[in-house]
């Protein structure tokens, strides 16, 4: 054999090695294989952890590491690298925008669902109906007594309870109502979705904001128990409601109709810069069967899946 050919094979084999180990880089992951990290806002813990699951049912190489944290927390953990993708209410701002664009990162950002913050009481409590506008009074400071309200039935004070103090529930609900400052307010915080639960079915002068599908899958075990012994507030937009029925509660229809006035969206906001693994995620989730485990949950999926019936004669 010639020189020429020995020098070839060398060479091959060298270049080989270099696109294996990428210079001592991990591979990078693809659509069915990889070891990624998810930050979710806590609200949304029981949608996060089923997607997921599913998905790395499908393939069993994908591994996601999914860290439940609060909303902004979570957006950080993006935008530090510490995290491929979060699950989020809301777009990056210009400033969080600026810092993806600062490292030439496009990024994605995908709406997936319709959720909605469903406001709790004990099941004590039999005040279970309330106006946007009794909420504006309360949230500004004018109402804090349960007897204040129209139907109310106990003399007690109002205790609003959320999550967290940087929860996407607690920031969409002073958005809404554009609450500059809580301090006049009567707010209890707990560390999860779950906590709340329990501090309302312990205290009939709560009331709780949480991300509604902690509640809405009939088929979970876990979501059935938690919203035992609990009432599930209907929300009318209108100031003078006269009957039942211009009340609507947080679950799939009057999300997707847009009747429920405390709903918002769900977005996957994404840095990666290659076709990964956390892109074969949002495709799974938003042009794939994901959708129906988003119906599943009680939220509204942003592109219904397609189901194909056959009618014979």
């Amino acid at each position: 054999m010639s020189k020429h050919f020995f020098v070839f094979i060398a060479a091959a084999g060298l270049l080989a090695g270099l696109l294996g180990c990428d210079n001592g880089k991990p591979p990078l992951d693809n659509p069915s294989r990889g070891d990624i990290v998810i930050a979710a806002d806590e609200s949304f813990q029981p949608l996060v952890t089923q997607l997921t699951s599913a998905y790395s049912g499908i393939y069993p190489d994908a591994h996601f590491k999914v860290v439940f944290t609060p909303e902004q927390e979570a957006i950080n953990m993006m935008l530090q690298d510490s995290a491929r993708l979060v699950f989020t209410t809301r777009v990056l701002n210009p400033n969080e925008r600026a810092i993806l664009n600062q490292r030439k990162i496009k990024g994605a950002t995908e709406k997936i669902a319709t959720d909605g913050v469903a406001l709790i009481v004990n099941k004590a409590n039999t005040d279970s109906l309330i106006t946007m506008a009794e909420l504006q009074r309360i949230f500004s400071g004018q109402v804090d007594q349960w007897g204040q309200l129209k139907g109310g039935n106990q003399s007690s004070p109002i205790t609003l309870v959320f999550d967290n103090n940087n929860s996407s529930n607690l920031a969409f609900v002073l958005k809404t109502f554009n609450v500059k400052d809580v301090k006049g307010l009567r707010i209890f915080t707990t560390r999860s979705n779950r906590e709340v639960i329990e501090f309302v079915r312990k205290n009939p002068s709560a009331l709780g904001f949480i991300g509604v599908n902690w509640i809405s899958d009939s088929d979970e075990p876990l979501s059935v128990e938690l919203a035992k012994d609990l009432r599930v507030m209907g929300v009318s937009d209108k100031v003078n409601p006269v009957k039942r029925d211009d009340y609507y509660q947080p679950f799939q229809e009057d999300l997707g109709m847009q009747r429920y006035p405390l709903r918002r969206p769900v977005y996957i906001l994404s840095r990666e810069t290659h076709p990964g693994l956390g892109g074969g995620l949002i495709n799974y989730i938003a042009r794939d069967a994901g959708s129906l485990i988003i119906r599943k949950l009680g939220l509204w999926p942003r592109i219904p899946y397609d189901r194909i019936i056959n009618l014979t004669k």
